[in-house]
């Protein structure tokens, strides 16, 4: 259904298109063959009594609801200096966070049945929203896809480990949304029954969080993981960022104490805690944890029993993930060898791992081989693992990937989110040019992109699917070739976590 634009009296008036959904009627936008319906709440704000609980219905509203500007971001702040020069941060006040957003073909007949595509951001659990221009889903919806992102809770509203409150509420919440896109996706031309997920860094980990689960069917048909840990942390390690902010704030660890302090105060002291560690390095930081409904499990220990095997996945990671992590800091210049025999001998990785880097790559500084031997411990190998054991179980299809192409920008290399620009096939957005360059290789993004929509349309991206000969997908700036067990010397070696 499509009406005129408000105030619009001419026959050239932009036609708005309007959708109900259980809980009212939202009017959206059109532009060309492109629908947009964005900030369609999918549970009630979490804010006042809702806080820290897990998420609750959206209330009903009367009249239309305004579906034509992105809903409010989740409490945050801009990356540090060093990391903002590359990746962007969009800030939309308010409190009614938890929404989706959809774009779908104009010209859909009105019993169109799509395949759906629904996309989680990253941004380490504690950044990121779904209004950056980069996730803008019109290239997916030009090709017949019905596109969703969704917003979720972050840093201690989302992740904190207190006493009287569910783990992993931004789990929960991704939980709902997804139940939303079941329930609703119809009315906007998709088809409930084909729906792939796609997450990317933080995103990419908490869909293994709902793949390990044993309702993951119910919640999507297939999935996308992109430059995600496949781990949650035990209790202990994963609360020590609520911990030390409950101590800094002279509070106990409980519902109540944290329910008191506004948002913004929580979001500052996670933010000073946290300038002293890392995802990867030492440090309280706002994790994924083991425990309760969302994450009953280590998500890489129930995968590899046989959790989430009747679901096909496509999986990978850039070939320099680290390159994010250490360049913009300069730590990548500031280790040695000793730093990388002492890092060696701490995290128990054979010698001749070590020496497999060098090889093959002779001219690399130490902290060049000690970020790839990162990378391989947080990512290559437990990813490998993964395709194994369904490969060998005899489970749904499993393609993996390695993005390379070397960004211009800053000795940044191919590194982690480089590969979101081509994904979604928007070069030209200025998110994607911070970190790429203005001149990424368009024919890159169209292999990159077509695969993706290849996954989502027909269940297969183009290539050959894991087997013990362990074909990897190589994007580079020609487009993609497959390598066979490429890096198996240096994963061999490393141990298993």
């Amino acid at each position: 259904m499509t009406d005129a634009a408000p105030g619009a009296g001419s026959t050239s008036a932009v036609p708005r298109p309007v959708v109900t959904v259980s809980s009212g009627v939202v009017r959206g936008t059109r532009e060309g063959a492109l629908d947009r319906f964005l900030g369609i709440p999918y549970a009630a704000p979490p804010v006042g009594e809702r806080r820290f609980r897990a998420p609750a219905p959206v209330a009903p509203w009367e009249g239309e609801r305004d579906a034509s500007a992105f809903g409010p971001t989740a409490p945050q702040r801009p990356y540090t200096p060093a990391i903002a020069r590359y990746l962007a941060s969009v800030a939309v006040p308010g409190d009614d966070i938890l929404t989706v957003n959809v774009w779908s073909p104009a010209d859909r007949a009105p019993d169109a049945a799509l395949p759906v595509l629904v996309f989680v951001h990253g941004g380490a659990l504690t950044r990121g929203a779904a209004a950056l221009p980069t996730y803008d889903g019109e290239r997916f919806a030009r090709h017949g896809i019905v596109f969703v992102s969704i917003q979720y809770r972050l840093g201690q509203e989302g992740f904190a480990v207190l006493d009287g409150v569910p783990q992993n509420l931004g789990v929960l919440d991704q939980q709902e949304a997804l139940r939303w896109v079941r329930r609703e996706i119809a009315a906007f031309g998709g088809d409930p029954a084909r729906v792939t997920v796609v997450g990317h860094s933080a995103g990419a980990n908490t869909l293994t969080a709902l793949l390990a689960l044993p309702h993951a069917k119910e919640l999507f048909d297939r999935a996308i993981l992109q430059s995600g840990p496949l781990v949650a942390q035990p209790p202990k390690k994963s609360g020590r960022m609520t911990r030390e902010i409950a101590k800094r704030l002279r509070i106990p660890a409980t519902r109540d104490a944290f329910a008191a302090v506004p948002a913004d105060d929580l979001v500052a002291q996670q933010t000073e805690v946290a300038a002293g560690g890392s995802p990867v390095g030492g440090g309280p930081t706002v994790a994924l944890t083991i425990g309760g409904e969302a994450v009953p499990r280590n998500p890489l220990d129930a995968l590899l029993e046989g959790q989430g095997r009747g679901i096909p996945v496509l999986i990978g990671s850039t070939s320099e993930e680290y390159r994010l992590w250490v360049v913009p800091s300069g730590a990548v210049d500031k280790a040695s060898w000793f730093t990388v025999a002492l890092a060696r001998l701490v995290a128990r990785v054979p010698a001749r791992v070590v020496r497999a880097h060098r090889t093959r790559r002779p001219e690399a500084s130490p902290g060049e081989v000690l970020g790839e031997v990162m990378t391989d411990m947080l990512l290559r190998a437990p990813i490998a693992r993964f395709a194994d054991s369904r490969a060998s179980a005899g489970a749904a299809p499993t393609w993996v990937y390695e993005f390379r192409w070397k960004s211009p920008v800053d000795r940044l290399g191919a590194a982690h989110v480089m590969e979101l620009g081509f994904v979604f096939d928007r070069l030209s957005e200025p998110d994607a040019i911070a970190i790429g360059g203005p001149g990424g290789p368009q024919a890159l993004a169209d292999a990159m992109h077509g695969a993706w929509v290849s996954f989502v349309v027909d269940g297969d991206p183009g290539w050959e699917a894991w087997t013990p000969r362990h074909p990897v997908q190589a994007f580079d700036a020609a487009g993609g070739h497959i390598d066979y067990a490429p890096r198996q010397d240096e994963l061999d070696g490393l141990p298993q976590r």
